[in-house]
């Protein structure tokens, strides 16, 4: 018997919203400012759908202009929805662009939701003995479920896809029909499409009206078996649930007709598809779409029946799971890679070895001549601790360079590289590279340092571009319409990846030139943009001499105390034990906590803590850090649980997981500092981030106890600025009373509570500092009255008074807050006192949420950034300092405002001195920077 076959039908905007809003915090931005979160978050969706399912047939179907039907019915109908953010109303016409170009039907009816479209199309094809899945997170759609009939969920968030045929819209919204779905989105309403609902029900009671009555109308007509208030609401409104009703039902009768030819998988038009992706700048897409579409990366596709194991059946099915073909016989042929960008193959260049003898000695007088050189490492690993050099490119032409391969035994190469020495600390060749922090720790090993003036590419490009990507093969593909040759092709991939000294040496040339000649003319591309930007004299006095600071504190890396480690995990592994016997009594059973769905369960349908919980998009109970915290003061349960959370997370994260983050050769933990991350210009801490250690619980301190000095003859010293952020603020804005405050030392919490509370100094209340406390951090972040309510005791009145008050006690502020707008609507970007800008392409949005956040970012980014530049500064005085005075203290960690050195014990005093003198005059402002010093056998006694 022939197999069924499957159509699919994916709900355009519902991918497209779930997709820009998967990236809304990190948004994909390529170099010509167009944010792709959209394009990219759909074409995942649908290439996930392809790869994993192999479909016969499939479409996307769109909305346009609306519902005609339902807007005649109810004017209201979606009218209070937020414009569509900019990015996604810019998304439609490439995705349209991608899918004609990749052969798959388009399906766009004028007045007709896309709904419609899919409910009608998969009512035509189950008719024409069909499998037919909906592609989309819209649970409404649940209505058109039938034995035929499924509802496919697509992954997300760690989440594998969910398939609802009829068992499983029984269980979610307990009815006996898929059709029940209707009455029930009719009796509750719904906020987001504006339907009214009957007032007063809500899941709950319509799930129970449902299991009674089975219908709108059958409730409607035995209104007299309700009560009181709810029997008045209902009778009342009894209208308005027939027309919910009307609005809830998905239509099946569009003008739109299931011709199974066109809806045939078919073989894309593979280079219009490769173009448009390149035009995005989708390197791995790209990649993506000629594997899948090559047969290289489909799986067999999901077996679903009509019973609850879909789902599991569903999830554990992989991705690439065999080698199958999508289009019969056409599949044993490849797509081709077509590219309008050049590569090693057609461009001209002349990449050299030099051979030792004669030759070394030519081309060393030839490298000692040059003004700027580019050079790049092949090394064997990604890890600067232990990567040992294979060989360096050099290149100061275009389309022109020398490879140097360097011996594997270590004396041969020590003394090979020794002739290099002159190159690397000559002071007046220009170095230029791609993260050259990386090049200065592997050359360190070597006893060579670098000297001279440095330019990296890496650094340049963000300061031009801080929300663009800033690997060497995205760099080149943007900026030279160039692709570098990939490693992979080189060495291959996995188990059996080969070593590069491994590879021919004429292979080792070109691959390892080319990367220098790439990165040489990124530099000639990029040195125009910075002089443009205004950003250069930032890239040449802050970011590159920041290069050697950070490679020599991260070089230095920090001791640990690994069994202090030890015992608190033990002590911890105790506490955790405890929280989960004390958990497990109140629930009265045993659990897994860890787990977000059975914790939800136990809280809100055993134990009952709220009447109405929240819920997550997938229909479990929400059980997130801000929801439980809000519960927490009433329950014992809900403290517990998020006690165990930290606890837990602590353990894992940082007590255990930090030992084995110690080298074994130094004995020491060596964190990765990042200047390319944040946009802000603040930098990252990564194996191990340090940034992120918790210090507001007792237990999250102590991990900071296990931070030790180099030994006996060592301790710890911690500088500290004191509120840097607000003084920031009251610089920037000039605002008088602020300014007054710092400068005669008075505690500006309190001084804020004074003058907003209208009560003298010595008065001020605890609570009313600590309410000033949380206006003054947060009004910058733009802070609500909501917000504002939700993070103190205040109400939401008194919390709009509060802040009222406040912008009445510090008008410059406010004036200061308006301004950044104002100048962010106008230039397109926000400044740091350094010039540092943050580009916020969403700052004219029409979508309100959209066009806030860029609100925000344009008051609060120009504070953080100037944090970040000042304390660069700082960093990089002190070194220099450090390094005249050739003192034998090291500076080894920076966190957020914080930086912590290895002091020499004779160089205590002195150096406490220097420290606070180089931090508090690194940028001179009109408030005075403050620094406090702590001295201990450890960090937490430092801090």
């Amino acid at each position: 018997m022939a197999e069924q076959k499957r159509l699919f039908l994916l709900d355009a905007y519902a991918l497209i919203f779930r997709g820009y809003y998967a990236f809304i915090n990190n948004p994909i931005v390529n170099s010509k400012g167009l944010d792709t979160s959209a394009i990219m978050g759909f074409m995942n969706s649908l290439f996930d759908v392809i790869r994993r399912e192999r479909p016969d047939h499939l479409a996307v179907c769109f909305d346009k202009e609306g519902s005609d039907a339902r807007t005649e019915m109810f004017e209201a109908y979606k009218a209070h929805r937020d414009a569509t953010p900019e990015p996604i109303l810019a998304a439609i016409p490439y995705i349209q662009q991608i899918l004609r170009a990749m052969h798959i039907p388009v399906v766009v009816l004028p007045g007709c939701e896309a709904d419609d479209i899919i409910g009608t199309l998969a009512k035509q094809a189950e008719k024409e003995g069909y499998k037919v899945f909906m592609v989309t997170p819209d649970k409404d759609f649940a209505q058109l479920v039938s034995e035929n009939i499924f509802m496919y969920r697509p992954a997300r968030m760690g989440n594998g896809i969910e398939i609802w045929g009829i068992p499983e819209v029984q269980k979610k919204f307990e009815v006996e029909r898929p059709e029940q779905v209707i009455d029930f989105l009719g009796m509750m309403g719904d906020a987001v499409d504006n339907i009214p609902g009957l007032p007063g029900v809500g899941e709950k009671t319509a799930k129970k009206f449902l299991k009674e009555f089975g219908s709108m109308e059958e409730l409607l007509a035995n209104t007299h078996k309700l009560k009181g208030k709810m029997k008045e609401k209902v009778e009342a409104n009894a209208e308005l649930g027939r027309m919910s009703k009307k609005l809830a039902a998905i239509m099946i009768d569009c003008d739109v007709k299931f011709h199974a030819e066109d809806y045939e998988l078919s073989k894309p038009d593979s280079e219009k598809v490769q173009e448009i992706f390149e035009e995005l700048e989708f390197r791995r897409l790209k990649d993506q779409f000629l594997k899948i579409f090559s047969g290289e990366e489909t799986a067999r596709p999901t077996q679903v029946t009509n019973s609850p194991t879909a789902k599991a059946q569903a999830q554990a099915q992989p991705a690439g799971a065999g080698q199958f073909s999508l289009f019969g016989e056409e599949a044993s042929e490849s797509l081709e890679s077509f590219s309008g960008r050049k590569t090693i193959k057609e461009v001209p260049h002349v990449y050299q070895s030099v051979a030792s003898g004669m030759a070394m000695q030519l081309f060393l007088q030839n490298l000692m001549k040059q003004q700027c050189v580019c050079f790049e490492f092949t090394t064997t690993g990604l890890d600067p601790l232990s990567a040992e050099i294979i060989g360096v490119a050099f290149s100061w032409e275009a389309g022109k360079g020398f490879y140097l391969p360097i011996p594997e035994e270590r004396t041969a190469a020590k003394d090979t590289l020794d002739k290099l020495r002159p190159f690397f600390e000559s002071e007046t060749i220009e170095k230029v590279g791609q993260n050259l922090k990386y090049d200065i720790k592997v050359l360190a090993k070597y006893d060579i340092s670098f000297k001279g003036p440095l330019f990296d590419t890496m650094l340049a490009h963000y300061l031009i571009n801080p929300d663009m990507r800033h690997s060497l093969d995205v760099l080149a593909e943007t900026y030279l319409n160039y692709s570098p040759v990939f490693v992979e092709e080189l060495l291959g991939k996995g188990k059996n990846q080969k070593s590069m000294r491994d590879i021919p040496l004429e292979k080792q040339t070109e691959f390892s030139v080319e990367d220098a000649d790439v990165i040489l003319q990124l530099k000639q591309h990029f040195t125009p943009e910075l002089k443009e930007a205004k950003t250069e004299k930032l890239f040449n006095e802050i970011e590159i001499p920041l290069v050697r600071v950070l490679a020599d504190m991260e070089l230095e890396g920090i001791r640990l105390d690994k069994d202090f480690l030890a015992s608190l995990s033990e002590e911890l592994e105790k506490d955790i034990i405890e929280l989960e016997k004390g958990i497990f009594e109140t629930a009265g059973e045993e659990f897994n906590i860890g787990s977000p769905k059975q914790l939800g369960i136990i809280l809100f349908e055993k134990l009952r803590l709220i009447e109405k919980p929240k819920k997550t998009k997938s229909g479990q109970y929400s059980t997130g850090e801000e929801i439980l915290s809000a519960l927490a003061p009433q329950h014992k349960i809900v403290q517990q649980v998020l006690d165990y959370r930290g606890l837990v997370k602590l353990k894992n994260t940082y007590i255990d997981a930090l030992p084995m983050q110690v080298d074994e050769t130094t004995g020491r933990v060596h964190t990765d500092y990042m200047q390319t991350v944040a946009a802000t210009g603040r930098l990252s801490s990564n194996n191990p981030n340090l940034q992120n250690i918790p210090i507001r619980t007792e237990r999250g301190r102590q991990v900071r106890k296990a931070f030790v000095p180099r030994d006996e003859n060592h301790l710890l010293l911690a500088a500290d600025y004191s509120q840097i952020e607000l003084r920031i603020i009251a610089s920037l804005s000039k605002e008088d009373n602020m300014i007054k405050a710092f400068k005669e030392g008075q505690d500006i919490h309190i001084s804020t509570a004074a003058h907003v509370f209208n009560v003298p100094i010595d008065e001020v209340t605890r609570e009313q500092r600590s309410n000033a406390k949380t206006v003054n951090f947060g009004i910058v972040y733009g802070v609500s009255a909501f917000g504002l309510s939700n993070q103190t005791n205040l109400s939401r009145s008194e919390a709009k008074e509060l802040i009222d008050t406040y912008y009445k006690t510090y008008p410059k502020l406010r004036n200061f807050i308006s301004e950044q707008i104002d100048f962010a609507r106008e230039h397109g970007y926000v400044q740091t006192v350094l010039g540092r800008r943050r580009y916020l392409r969403d700052i004219n949005s029409k979508n309100q949420m959209v066009r806030g956040a860029a609100e925000r970012n344009a008051v609060n980014a120009p504070i953080q950034g100037s944090a970040a530049d000042i304390i660069k500064l700082a960093m990089i005085n002190i070194h220099k300092k450090l390094n005249e005075g050739k003192y034998q203290t090291k500076m080894l960690l920076q966190v957020h405002d914080e930086l912590v050195f290895d002091v020499y014990k004779p160089e205590l005093e002195e150096i406490k001195g220097l420290v606070k003198k180089e931090m508090e005059n690194a940028f001179i402002m009109e408030v005075p920077l403050e620094v406090e010093l702590g001295v201990g056998l450890n960090w937490l006694e430092a801090h």
